[in-house]
């Protein structure tokens, strides 16, 4: 598959494509775009080129092994979190000085975990309940707040008028807390 054949295709669109068929072609794509970030994180913590490049190897292969078991709604934090505690357990195992302030780090993470594991479930429920939405108010919903468009390129893209963009945003926006009460408080 040629890389720019897929420029088009958002990040969140290739996970969604890879998590509908777990074709790995659909992954690779979108691990390709961030290569580089990794690679940059990974220098940052190994200081050493070859380790550097051999970590972002070890990552893809983690990434695809954890994203066929688990779904991840933000897959550049979350490259970047696996990059970051990879390079860290890797100084530690080679018994490499490692800063306090990145030990606290760790530590707070590791003690997060948790806490991060309630915040993807948040945040997939909050996807999933985007879904019972109308269409209009996902539309807006989705341009406004996770594509960070404006009103006025809502109105364009839509066909909606002004004011329609504004309410089926307020509505919708509306909506979305109540069905996710609903789900988080179902007894009440």
């Amino acid at each position: 598959m040629s890389q720019d054949k897929y420029t088009h295709i958002s990040d969140q669109e290739l996970l969604e494509r890879f998590y509908t068929d777990y074709n790995n072609q659909w992954l690779g794509i979108l691990l390709q775009r961030y290569t580089f970030l990794l690679l940059g994180v990974c220098m940052k913590y190994l200081k050493n080129e070859e380790a550097a490049k051999d970590a972002v190897q070890q990552i893809f292969l983690k990434a695809i092994t954890e994203l066929a078991k688990y779904k991840v709604v933000y897959i550049k934090s979350w490259l970047y979190m696996v990059a970051r505690n990879h390079c860290l357990m890797q100084l530690r195992d080679r018994n490499i000085f490692i800063p306090v302030e990145e030990k606290n780090e760790l530590a707070a993470e590791w003690s997060d975990k948790e806490e991060m594991l309630a915040k993807e479930q948040s945040l997939s429920l909050l996807e999933s309940t985007l879904n019972e939405l109308n269409e209009a108010q996902k539309t807006c919903l989705i341009l406004f707040y996770l594509q960070k468009k404006s009103y006025q390129e809502i109105v364009d893209a839509t066909g909606y008028n002004l004011l329609q963009v504004k309410s089926h945003i307020q509505n919708g926006k509306r909506n979305l807390k109540i069905l996710v009460e609903k789900k988080m408080n179902p007894h009440s």
